[in-house]
């Protein structure tokens, strides 16, 4: 198999003059991208980068980041990317743990960069005049091109992202070249990518569904479209001013740019495929969407930065809810809750653990330098997600939620995601989260956080789930209105943030 290096230098090959990639007013070409890539790759090397090392980037979407990426797969480096509102400490921790010899970052993570104890320790790349590097992107860029950059192979290490940490320290996942490339191989089939498509490069290269948008793009020689900060103003413009054809987006994403109100005025019709990740859609959303961008294919995509893809439904609108069924590199199964057992196959309609076949070829291998970890997840060439489903009586999964999020009320065990679907249907509700809140009788009480975009009250909202035949002791105990749904920075919800009280109330 290819490396990525030598991915990318067939997309310079069969297309010198396309556009590989915009941001603002920088408008590279394939031949002009690569010519850069191997200037910075020099002097990368330069610097004493070697194959194997980790370059921690704390960086925006942003051309540079991804320049410093592809530099970094020529030379077998591993890129190791932080999110940029990363704190010291976090960076401190991540450096320690990957054990990075370089860093590069920029205004917006400067400060966090030189208050880490750890950081001035490193070569530290600055992108854009900041102080406290050690050296200038813009420096790097002045180096004179390697004249043959390739020096990883398909086994070498390409990438470590590090789990969002939600639950205790982040988990570093480090995968192959062979991995991420099998990964943008199934993704360009199964969101049917053609030659020449242009995605919009707004999921954050920390995150796996933006890495995902960058390396697919490159295998069909298409166009990567910048956006550095996710605004949906901006969002907007960017679809219309560069005919944007696939958008790849969290569903919190999809929420906002469909509100805004420069959305009904906003030329849309490039846009041909969408494709969403990262958490479950509601109906109500799904049918906005439709209405919005009549998409051709509308493609629901249930993975993780272990495992890239578990599960594709390209059919998404048809059957909400549905996370589909394996992807073209993948077998899944749901076993028995807290069985460890990948043989304890559940029945269709009974709700357990999702698992993963890690002979996949976009499977990991174990975390970095996490036994424990390991011990947990990794169980009889199987790995256990912590994510709960059940499959229907036509072999499609349906993802309940985490593990840890299931509600244990009065003995019975309740997921959220079908109340919250359910209340997301009610023309008030802009946005909701369920969780279990400590009950003396109960044990725990189902309690609906809402945010409100109209007036409503809990009897209506309540009225509302007794109608439409939600089981008796699902339904809600109390509601609570609140100005803003806690989310991570990729949209994820952050249900523990609401459990600990971590919450403005409306």
């Amino acid at each position: 198999m290819l490396d990525l290096g030598r991915s990318f230098l067939a997309a310079e090959e069969r297309s010198p003059q396309a556009v590989a990639i915009v941001d603002g007013d920088v408008r590279l070409s394939y031949a002009e991208w690569g010519g850069r890539i191997r200037s910075v790759a020099a002097g990368l090397r330069s610097l004493g980068a070697r194959k194997g090392d980790h370059m921690i980037l704390v960086l925006q979407n942003r051309w540079e980041m991804a320049t410093l990426y592809w530099a970094c797969q020529f030379l077998g480096v591993i890129v190791t990317p932080l999110n940029w509102r990363a704190k010291p400490e976090e960076i401190d921790y991540c450096i320690e743990d990957s054990g990075a010899t370089l860093i590069a970052f920029q205004d917006v993570s400067m400060q966090a960069v030189a208050e880490s104890t750890l950081a001035h320790r490193l070569f530290r790349v600055a992108v854009g005049a900041q102080a406290g590097g050690s050296h200038g992107f813009d420096e790097l860029l002045q180096t004179p091109g390697l004249e043959n950059p390739l020096d990883a192979c398909a086994d070498d290490w390409s990438l470590m992202l590090y789990t969002s940490g939600t639950t205790g320290k982040p988990k570093g996942v480090p995968r192959r070249h062979r991995h991420e490339r099998s990964a943008a191989l199934a993704h360009v089939a199964q969101n049917l990518y053609r030659r020449g498509e242009r995605t919009l490069g707004v999921m954050p290269l920390y995150h796996t569904m933006g890495v995902r948008s960058l390396l697919s793009m490159a295998l069909i020689d298409g166009c990567f479209v910048c956006v550095p900060k996710f605004d949906p103003a901006s969002v907007l413009r960017a679809i219309e001013a560069e005919r944007i054809t696939n958008l790849y987006l969290v569903p919190t994403l999809y929420h906002d740019v469909v509100a805004h109100p420069d959305c009904a005025h906003t030329d849309l019709s490039s846009v041909r495929k969408l494709g969403f990740a990262g958490a479950s859609m509601n109906q109500d959303l799904m049918q906005k969407l439709v209405a919005v961008f009549l998409p051709e294919l509308f493609v629901n995509h249930y993975g993780s930065s272990e495992v890239y893809t578990f599960t594709i439904d390209q059919e998404a609108a048809k059957k909400p809810g549905s996370a589909g069924r394996a992807g073209i590199n993948q077998r899944i199964r749901v076993v028995q809750m807290n069985s460890g057992d990948p043989d304890r196959i559940v029945p269709p309609y009974e709700e357990g653990e999702i698992i993963a076949d890690l002979s996949g070829d976009e499977s990991f291998e174990g975390y970095w330098n996490r036994p424990d970890a390991d011990a947990k997840a990794l169980r009889a060439g199987w790995y256990f997600t912590g994510d709960t489903g059940y499959v229907d009586s036509d072999g499609d999964l349906f993802v309940s939620g985490r593990t840890d999020d299931m509600i244990i009320s009065g003995g019975e065990n309740i997921s959220p995601i079908e109340i919250e679907s359910l209340l997301s249907l009610h023309p008030a509700v802009d946005e909701v989260a369920v969780v279990g809140l400590s009950d003396p009788r109960w044990g725990q009480k189902v309690t609906a956080f809402i945010k409100r975009i109209a007036a409503v009250t809990e009897e209506e909202l309540d009225n509302h789930c007794r109608s439409s035949g939600l089981a008796n002791f699902k339904r809600p105990r109390s509601y609570v209105f609140v100005r803003e749904v806690p989310r991570s920075p990729v949209g994820k919800l952050l249900r523990r943030k609401l459990v600990a009280s971590e919450y403005e109330p409306e």
